[in-house]
């Protein structure tokens, strides 16, 4: 504990400490320094007139100051050791700046209280009685000089709280003053620290905002591109394959392969375009999150100027659910189709473009009601648009790894959810392989994308050899 409520590693101002031993500072431990020289001299000088009037040999006085009046060089470590030592020397009439530093240091430090009113009282006590006592003397001194009775007593009261009270007052404002300012600073430090903590966890939220939003934006970029650019490798082994045999159909296979490619192209430019769009709002401070809905827009855009060529394609296929006709956006349960991106009524579309690169494969729907497209009902567009997503990543996995296997895609409407199955059977050996790459990231996607709705999703091989993906999405119908 210090005698002014520092603490002993940090100084009054919150500086590190920088003075000797208990100083905070280098100024404090010269201010004490200076203060117990000129204790010590005063008091040298007092003890020199007491021995003198008490018969004692001037030494004893001389080396009694030298030891009393220093002690303040401790004011600030021990205050209550300072206290008792003026009250010592009171009765030697000595230590007068000693008693008044020591009563302020005692007042201004983290001492109880009691202690310092005790140590206070008895000082106006020793004050009080050394005064009546060198008062009487004086006046019985003087033979013309006769005050009233009460006089000495008034006087000497008053002498003990003149020497007492300012002090003691001055030591305890300023110690309030102190301890004020500290818990300020405490609160302001704490402050500092949470808006620090704050600062460091709103890094980590846009740092994982940043890498959810690529995430995103790669999983939209990886589900709008692979599956056409999977088409066009699809059907540029078709074409290497009848080169020589059906000229024809091979010319026609060209003709896709180079409308697949210019449409991929087109895609992948307005996409980059998005992008930048985004980002330049970014940093003009308006919000890019809409990046991954602006890129599925882009994908439908490009997927209806191509529906003709896809239907017609398609036309001489087994269909069992009718493709929408290209550019129609017919109602769907109710609910108007979004032009911003793919749905239900696109799954024909996404169906038609895999038989003309050469799959078998079924579209089949249940649940659908009366007076609805056989694609479906209309629900939410973020369920409908990751009910299409799993379609045409299944559909582009079968492309990859089982070339000439028949597929069938299922949709079922339940109450309150929407279930979807795409199931391949096993790879023809005839069948060429185009050799299509694989990253891994399809089923890693498609799970995503469905456990972020709160639904269910399982893919797994069959026991006849092919591959089975499916996934149950909750799917509310909107009223109205």
């Amino acid at each position: 504990m210090t005698a002014t409520g520092a603490s002993e590693s940090v100084g009054a101002r919150g500086a590190p400490v920088t003075g000797p031993w208990w100083w905070a500072r280098r100024r404090s431990a010269v201010l004490d320094v200076l203060l117990a020289v000129a204790s010590g001299l005063e008091c040298m000088f007092e003890g020199v007139r007491f021995a003198q009037e008490a018969q004692l040999p001037e030494l004893l006085g001389l080396f009694f100051g030298l030891v009393a009046g220093p002690v303040l060089l401790v004011r600030r470590r021990w205050p209550v050791a300072v206290v008792l030592v003026s009250i010592a020397v009171m009765p030697a009439e000595m230590g007068g700046l000693l008693s008044v530093v020591g009563l302020y240091t005692l007042a201004a430090s983290e001492v109880p209280r009691r202690i310092t009113a005790l140590l206070a009282g008895m000082t106006v006590a020793g004050t009080l009685v050394t005064t009546f006592l060198s008062m009487r003397q004086d006046i019985a001194a003087q033979e013309d000089f006769n005050p009233p009775v009460w006089f000495v007593p008034a006087m000497s009261l008053a002498v003990g709280l003149v020497l007492t009270a300012p002090p003691v007052l001055w030591g305890l404002y300023v110690g309030a003053r102190r301890r004020l300012v500290e818990s300020l600073r405490e609160r302001a430090d704490g402050l500092e620290r949470e808006l620090s903590l704050l600062a460091d966890r709103a890094e980590e939220r846009a740092e994982w905002a940043r890498n959810e939003e690529r995430t995103r934006i790669a999983r939209e970029m990886h589900d709008v591109v692979a599956h056409r650019v999977s088409l066009m490798v699809v059907h540029a082994a078709a074409l290497q394959a009848v080169a020589l045999k059906d000229p024809e159909k091979a010319s026609k296979n060209a003709g896709l392969v180079g409308d697949m490619g210019r449409q991929a192209l087109t895609e992948l430019r307005e996409m980059l375009g998005v992008l930048r769009t985004a980002e330049g709002s970014a940093v003009r401070g308006a919000a890019g999150s809409d990046a991954p809905e602006r890129l599925a827009a882009v994908a439908s855009r490009a997927r209806l100027k191509a529906e003709p060529e896809a239907a017609e394609s398609g036309a001489g296929s087994r269909v069992a659910a009718p493709v929408r006709p290209a550019g129609s956006a017919a109602p769907v349960s109710g609910a108007e189709v979004d032009p911003e991106g793919p749905c239900l009524a696109d799954l024909g579309v996404l169906v038609g473009e895999s038989r003309a690169a050469g799959m078998a494969v079924e579209l089949s729907v249940e649940g659908a009601g009366e007076g609805e497209s056989a694609s479906g009902r209309r629900y939410g567009a973020g369920v409908e648009q990751t009910v299409y997503r799993v379609v045409q990543e299944a559909l582009t996995n079968v492309h990859k790894h089982a070339p000439g296997a028949r597929a069938r895609v299922r949709l079922a409407h339940r109450e309150g959810e929407l279930a979807v199955q795409v199931e391949n059977g096993p790879s023809e050996g005839g069948a060429a392989d185009a050799g299509l790459p694989s990253g891994g990231n399809g089923l890693v996607g498609m799970r995503e994308r469905v456990t972020a709705l709160g639904g269910v999703f399982v893919s797994g091989p069959t026991e006849a050899g092919g591959f089975r993906v499916s996934a149950v999405v909750p799917a509310p119908v909107p009223a109205g």
